[in-house]
């Protein structure tokens, strides 16, 4: 791992100069590992589809297997989804952020390996202070997939990031041990009623609690 592409970063009040530098990176279609609350992820402009393809690269993805991303505020959902259902409007209000991840309709121009052909697209606005510093400074939605190699556990400390992947990132924010554990919950609220995907860190009774 190449120490000179590694910046620590403060997990409670990240640093401003650290961000913004991490922010201009993915304005030039760069791609950034990032802390989240449980592991770490790896971070690009979701809108730019030569970057969202770059991370699905780096990852060694199969293109079936779709990409989530990470919003700053509800508001950004007009540039990822083509419906917010009522639904929706209560899990956010009640969840977010962080802990739940949303399965929406996407919009027909998203980047294909961000939908996986689906038609549908994950989101969430994350609960960490880093992920949620970088993705606002940004401006725009970011890519939130683990950064991990497909089909191998996500790492909760930077020392434990694979090589292959530490060697292709442009900047790695190390906000330390992060607490790993069960990830979001992912909802599918396409269908009616919604359909749990994944029990994580919210529970299938909280979620048809806030519903009914």
């Amino acid at each position: 791992m190449n120490p000179s592409n590694i910046r620590r970063v403060n997990f409670e009040k990240p640093e401003a100069d650290i961000i913004k530098a991490a922010a201009d990176i993915i304005h030039q279609g760069g791609v950034v590992v990032f802390p989240t609350r449980c592991l770490y992820g790896l971070g690009t402009d979701a809108l730019d589809s030569i970057a969202v393809d770059r991370v699905a690269r780096i990852k060694q993805r199969p293109p079936d297997n779709p990409i989530l991303v990470l919003i700053d505020s509800q508001q950004r959902l007009t540039d990822l989804v083509a419906h917010v259902p009522p639904a929706a409007v209560v899990l956010m209000q009640t969840f977010w952020p962080g802990r739940l991840t949303l399965v929406f309709e996407a919009q027909a121009t998203l980047p294909h390996p961000l939908t996986a052909g689906s038609a549908k697209i994950g989101v969430r606005l994350p609960g960490h202070p880093v992920a949620y510093a970088l993705v606002k400074q940004a401006g725009t939605a970011i890519t939130g997939t683990s950064a991990n190699l497909s089909g191998r556990p996500g790492c909760s400390q930077v020392k434990d990031l694979d090589n292959s992947i530490a060697g292709q990132v442009d900047l790695i924010l190390d906000g330390g041990v992060l607490k790993g554990g069960a990830g979001s919950t992912i909802i599918d609220i396409t269908a009616d009623p919604p359909h749990i995907l994944r029990e994580g860190q919210v529970s299938a009774e909280e979620i048809w609690d806030s519903l009914s």
